[in-house]
């Protein structure tokens, strides 16, 4: 059995893979993993989750497989996944997990799982921990009673991180800014408005009443349209919306217009061209960016490098070319000087300073990259066949590629993280690409049967 995806592991809560008895030997995997690569005696692995109900139960189940293989743990409670990633190094952490499944529904649930340095741990360390999790050896204890680890709770592990965010733009004011912020009733929901107060802007806050199942219930980074509403009707400079998990942000500008990932990248590239601060004058997004982000590069001599969609491909491509910007339409974005990972609330940041320093409105700092029309459609699936395989599919494909030839594209890939394939086109008729995706899907669904 596969655990890893391309985020982590996900699975719904009180099924395989996780139960409490699964994630105990996780726990265990992933401890006896780490001593087996490390020198050190004092090892420390921190735990922070989201606000999902199986969360009371799966922090205690990796905690106690972490515990019985000798490994103290830190629980740091409730904390957006970015905050993970740096208090692990705050704490001189060997690891750090985040319990979340990020922008799925409440009964969904997930492990991510950080080095020390506060990136994911690569496929190699994660193949290694899945065959201890159904290894016979995983069930018998390797550490005497005495030697069973301790757990502590980090009480201001929150506060910490909200020093750190605010540190990240030089706790600039951002006073005169009137906000709308929707934390999904997730991980952000007291860390993020308390942020942006503190900073002085006006802040009018959503989705900040978790109850352990309405985490990206009607709001959040996948669900804009109350944000929009709330957008116009408090005449706001801007409104922002995060995942369960906090790692990506969407934008909603002071017309109520959908801001994605691609405009938040050109935005920020924009200005640190213009500041000279960008480095090798290089970024890096996915195969799902939007061509008018092809296009804002080539016109500004920008190389923008394509990786494979999932943000740990891009943070991968950014670190061995070591750049500084990177991300994801979806609205993962990362910002390698503060962040190893994407974080939603350090991006949000970054864009309000720039709208201060540039006194400029969101819908004109967008201005910077024309966004080409994009239709994408999900088709579920019980199997992922081979798509080059798919002969009549095949067909239609290469007749609509031919069709819009350089004035669009076609992408058809499937989800790395659900049973799903997903089919985006791009070009300038709208309608015309509405079409051929309608066909496609259902050329998909006639050979999945």
């Amino acid at each position: 059995m596969k655990l890893f995806g391309t985020d982590g592991i996900r699975g719904k809560a009180n099924e395989e893979p996780m139960t409490a008895q699964t994630v105990v030997l996780i726990g265990k995997a992933i401890a006896r993993n780490l001593k087996k690569n490390s020198v050190k005696n004092d090892l420390k692995i921190l735990i922070g989750k989201d606000t999902r109900l199986s969360n009371y139960m799966l922090e205690m189940s990796l905690a106690s497989g972490i515990l019985s293989e000798g490994i103290q743990v830190l629980l740091v409670g409730p904390v957006p996944t970015p905050a993970v990633a740096h208090l692990t190094k705050s704490f001189a952490c060997a690891r750090g997990i985040m319990l979340t499944a990020s922008h799925n529904h409440a009964f969904d649930n997930g492990i991510k799982v950080f080095d020390s340095q506060g990136f994911k741990i690569t496929e190699k360390e994660e193949k290694e921990i899945e065959s201890l999790v159904f290894s016979d050896e995983i069930k018998n204890p390797s550490v005497k009673n005495e030697f069973i680890g301790r757990a502590k709770r980090i009480d201001d592990a929150a506060g910490r991180y909200i020093e750190f965010c605010k540190s990240t733009i030089k706790n600039h004011s951002l006073k005169g800014l009137k906000i709308v912020v929707d934390c999904a009733n997730g991980a952000s929901y007291k860390i993020a408005p308390t942020i942006f107060e503190e900073l002085g802007a006006k802040v009018i806050v959503s989705g900040n009443n978790p109850n352990g199942v309405n985490i990206n219930l009607d709001c959040g980074a996948l669900n804009l349209d109350k944000l929009k509403e709330k957008v116009l009707e408090e005449k706001a400079d801007c409104g922002f919306a995060f995942d369960g998990d906090a790692d990506r942000v969407m934008f909603v500008d002071e017309k109520g217009i959908e801001t994605d990932g691609d405009f938040i990248l050109a935005i920020i590239a924009k200005h640190l061209l213009e500041k000279n601060k960008f480095k090798q004058n290089s970024f890096v997004a996915t195969t799902m960016s939007n061509k008018g982000l092809h296009d804002f590069a080539e016109k500004n001599s920008l190389g923008l490098i394509l990786t494979d969609v999932g943000d740990k491909y891009v943070i991968q491509e950014m670190r061995e070319k070591e750049l500084i910007l990177g991300g994801e339409q979806s609205g993962h974005i990362i910002l390698s000087n503060y962040s190893t990972t994407g974080d939603g609330i350090i991006t949000a940041l970054n864009i309000l300073k720039i709208m201060k320093k540039e006194n400029k409105k969101l819908s004109e700092l967008k201005q910077v990259m024309e966004k080409y029309p994009q239709v994408l459609m999900n088709l579920k699936v019980k199997e992922k066949k081979p798509i080059e395989k798919l002969n009549a599919f095949q067909e239609k494909l290469n007749e609509f590629e031919k069709a819009l030839g350089k004035q669009g594209r076609i992408l058809v890939r499937y989800s790395g993280t659900e049973p799903l394939i997903r089919v985006m086109i791009e070009g300038k008729n709208k309608a015309q690409i509405q079409l051929m995706a309608e066909t496609l899907v259902n050329e998909l669904r006639k050979a999945m049967n």
